[in-house]
């Protein structure tokens, strides 16, 4: 068994090749061939743990993630877990992977795509309200998805900022973007052409204001329970659809399932992103002035392939430690 951890999984990868993953895992979706149970949340008080299994031909997994989001604020990871991926003809466990580091990586990714899909190919800037772990990694996708010129970053916590600003230029490499950090949410959205949200917030972390977000590209990450939103109501006036990942996430997010209920959004506006990536492997982007949203909620699907791809690679390179059970 080869056990990874988050250095052997970075060696293993570039983010394009877990981004065209995430692209193959909304495809395989859309296709059926998987099983891909619904996901058990188990509540303690404010705290979560989720269990992701999923089957496909050759692999499947078991992903265990706890969020606890007293953790930040006693320096603590918001997002623990592991990731077990096994031999789908004898159940052998084939490979533990670090599972909040894997949940960074593809959940950046499914962040990558989306902008791949929604915005406009010269998006130049993105602004990420939620400065935490998934924030970074939506940073660094972005830049890779798109001709990122500039970062703008907003957080309603205290931060080590310098840190955080220091981190992420390291990660970008040579000639980094302009990184700017934003005191209020509307100079960051004013500013960026894509917004993404990655927060826990359980009220929308965006004005009412049809006027200030018209015309942008949002991803949301962050609303993974039904009480649990990020965006205002004013999105909905903008947008023609709504595209997120499995019909399930109607009734998870509090994005999708509050305006639902208030008759804000109709179902029939819900689009896929597996149909419309099947339909053509790379969409039209959308020209400058329109307004687009994406929701994800996640699932075990992208995990496994994104496993898959990491655990296959890093058996080529030699990566990760052998261990005997």
């Amino acid at each position: 068994m080869l056990f990874l951890n988050k250095k052997d999984m970075l060696k293993a990868i570039a983010l394009e090749s877990v981004m065209d993953k995430v692209e193959d895992a909304y495809r395989i979706f859309a296709g059926g061939k998987f099983n891909m149970p619904e996901r058990p949340v188990v509540q303690d008080g404010e705290n979560t743990v989720l269990f992701m299994p999923c089957f496909m031909e050759n692999y499947f997994s078991t992903k265990v993630l706890t969020l606890f989001p007293k953790n930040p604020g006693a320096g603590l990871p918001l997002i623990q877990g592991l990731m077990l991926l096994n031999d789908a003809e004898n159940g052998e466990t084939l490979a533990i992977l670090d599972g909040s580091f894997l949940t960074s990586l593809r959940t950046g990714a499914v962040g990558g795509v989306a902008m791949r899909c929604f915005s406009p190919e010269n998006a130049a800037s993105v602004g990420i309200i939620g400065a935490g772990t998934q924030g970074f990694y939506q940073a660094l996708y972005a830049c890779a998805a798109r001709p990122i010129k500039e970062i703008y970053l907003f957080d309603t916590g205290k931060k080590d900022w310098s840190a955080y600003v220091d981190s992420l230029r390291t990660e970008l490499g040579k000639n980094p973007p302009e990184i700017h950090i934003k005191s209020e949410v509307e100079e960051l959205i004013t500013s960026s052409d894509i917004v993404v949200t990655a927060t826990t917030s359980s009220v929308p972390v965006m004005p009412d204001d049809p006027g200030l977000l018209k015309g942008k590209c949002f991803v949301a990450i962050g609303s993974y329970k039904p009480d649990v939103r990020e965006m205002p109501d004013a999105i909905w006036k903008l947008v023609d659809h709504v595209y997120t990942e499995l019909p399930f996430a109607v009734e998870e997010s509090g994005d999708l399932s509050q305006p639902l209920a208030d008759g804000l959004l109709d179902i029939k506006q819900v689009r896929y992103i597996g149909d419309l990536l099947t339909k053509t492997p790379r969409p039209t982007a959308p020209p400058t002035e329109k307004t687009t949203f994406f929701k994800s909620v996640g699932m075990g699907l992208l995990d496994l392939n994104v496993a898959q791809l990491i655990y296959e690679r890093a058996l080529k390179m030699g990566l990760g430690q052998t261990v005997d059970l």
